[in-house]
């Protein structure tokens, strides 16, 4: 068998120019350009990655606008947050700051 015959039990589509032209292109593009699948992948999971990240950062920043609202409305809570969150106090008050013990090293 020669190569010629090989050749022509291949079926006509398979080697016409357009094919042949079309199957290198995607070749080149799914495997060689500079934006292949792989890297098209990878840019969507790190997109969705940030949109997670983006509702993540939006609900934190309405429960802070919250919080600072609720803050800022009350003298009393506002007084609360500052003794708890920075050991403020009184003048002629004492402040005992009571710390867990940390696990021992073995």
């Amino acid at each position: 068998m020669s190569f010629s015959d090989a050749f022509s039990r291949v079926p006509r589509f398979l080697r016409s120019f357009y094919f042949l032209t079309g199957l290198g292109f995607l070749v080149w593009m799914f495997v060689f350009d500079a934006n292949d699948f792989v890297k098209q992948y990878d840019m969507y999971a790190k997109w969705q990655e940030l949109r997670t990240d983006k509702d993540y950062y939006l609900r934190e920043i309405d429960k802070v606008k919250k919080d600072r609202a609720e803050l800022l409305s009350s003298p009393e809570l506002l007084e609360k947050f500052a003794r708890e969150k920075y050991i403020m106090k009184r003048p002629g008050e004492d402040v005992f700051v009571l710390v867990s013990p940390e696990k021992e090293e073995e």
